[in-house]
């Protein structure tokens, strides 16, 4: 018999309409922070170079100050990493989605439902 996860929660922060922060949006951090490149990210993700942008300048306009900084090309080339507030806020993201995944309390709710399946979402 296998065993069928819970059902898993999907963390997101929200600012206003735009969704400041989520999974996604932790995970092209991470990327960015490997990489030390914006497109090498988006290529890691299989997202178009565009959409990796826009992800960014959303989180960099909802947050207090930018969490990912760029360099424009030149002689050594363009490039981008992670602001001090970046890193913080991936740490912390991170953090909590763990916290909540090992919570009683959402594993008494995540109880409620069937176990995750793909027929199930």
């Amino acid at each position: 018999m296998t065993h069928n996860p819970l059902p898993a929660p999907r963390l997101r922060l929200k600012a206003g309409d735009d969704i400041a922060f989520g999974p996604g949006k932790a995970q092209l951090l991470e990327l960015i922070d490997q990489h030390h490149s914006i497109s090498a990210a988006a290529r890691a993700m299989g997202l178009s170079y565009r959409r990796a942008w826009l992800l960014v300048e959303t989180m960099n306009r909802c947050a207090r100050s930018p969490l990912v900084v760029t360099a424009t090309g030149g002689r050594k080339g363009g490039g981008a990493e992670l602001s001090p507030l970046g890193l913080e806020v991936l740490t912390q993201f991170r953090q909590l989605e763990q916290e909540i995944l090992n919570s009683p309390r959402f594993h008494s709710l995540a109880e409620l439902f069937h176990p995750a399946s793909p027929g199930n979402q």
